[in-house]
């Protein structure tokens, strides 16, 4: 069995307008998890549980095999990065590099050798306030500073918020380049598909405070096609069909969870394939929360 990095059982927590969960997820070590959903699924609520910014209300949480009552100790937060969605206003009045001085203290595994290279591919102006960098400038300074503490858990809330398209490309990089080189867990909570293509192993799906459950990225992506075929063949009786509408000259559209055998299905009934398409993630999303749920990573 994998290493876990995070295990929930049963966690909830009251929000103003919904019950976040109760969610039961597990983790597995060294991987990049996206958490997907609308504003408001509950997204950054699980973020901050997972590093009792917020407490749940009820339920457990392991980090690394170990549970712990109370607040986290020290050991494990310095095992833990994050990146919020706004960043704090505690380090506003002091620059980049200070900033990094000061983070280097608290991290015993922070890498200032890999912060400096950082700033610099992405950049990050390294004798400017935090306070008046522009909204780019100071995402990228966390994502590095987050990087540069070297934790075993990295959590990201909107990585790519307030990044042109080219930074937004170094980032991926530089993501990839870390993860290659260590054995962190990368947890992204977002809502953009192309993060989630570029960069993650396993898609959470978060809906309405809920956790529609966890699945391998690349099996979300080739589970779903759209194949149109012209015939007589009733889409009720091809396999994985869960969508389908009759359109001009004849032919029929079908949404299928089970190509292989949906071809084969229509090859013996001498219908005629006439295209086959992947769906976007955007589209398989809709349907996992009609129900169609993919294969569930155990």
């Amino acid at each position: 069995m994998e290493p876990i990095a995070v295990q929930l059982n049963g966690v909830s927590k009251m929000r103003k307008r919904r019950v976040i969960g109760p969610i039961d997820l597990t983790i597995p070590e060294g991987y990049v998890v996206a958490i997907l959903g609308h504003n408001g699924s509950g997204k950054s609520t699980l973020l901050n549980m997972l590093q009792q910014v917020v407490l749940p209300d009820a339920g457990q949480i392991i980090w690394f095999g170990k549970e712990h009552e109370g607040p986290l100790p020290i050991e494990l937060r310095q095992q833990i990065g994050f990146v919020a969605d706004n960043a704090g206003l505690e380090e506003n009045r002091i620059t980049a590099q200070e900033a990094a001085n000061f983070r280097a203290y608290w991290y015993p595994r922070w890498d200032m050798k890999l912060f400096d290279q950082l700033i610099h591919d992405m950049e990050v102006p390294v004798d400017v306030k935090l306070n008046k960098m522009s909204k780019g400038e100071r995402r990228k300074f966390e994502i590095a500073a987050a990087i540069a503490a070297r934790p075993r858990l990295l959590l990201l809330d909107e990585p790519s918020s307030g990044l042109d398209p080219f930074a937004w490309k170094v980032m991926v990089e530089q993501f990839r380049t870390f993860m290659a080189e260590g054995d962190t867990t990368i947890l992204i909570a977002t809502h953009i598909a192309d993060e989630v293509k570029r960069l993650a192993d396993y898609i959470v799906l978060m809906h309405r405070g809920q956790s529609l459950g966890m699945a391998e990225k690349d099996m979300v992506l080739d589970q779903w096609k759209e194949v149109w075929y012209e015939g007589d063949l009733r889409p009720e009786s091809i396999p994985g069909v869960v969508e389908s509408s009759s359109e001009e000259r004849g032919l029929v559209r079908v949404i299928t969870t089970r190509v292989s055998e949906a071809q084969e299905r229509l090859e013996l009934a001498n219908n005629r394939v006439l295209k086959i398409r992947n769906l976007e993630l955007d589209e398989v999303l809709a349907f996992w929360i009609a129900g169609y749920a993919p294969v569930q990573w155990k």
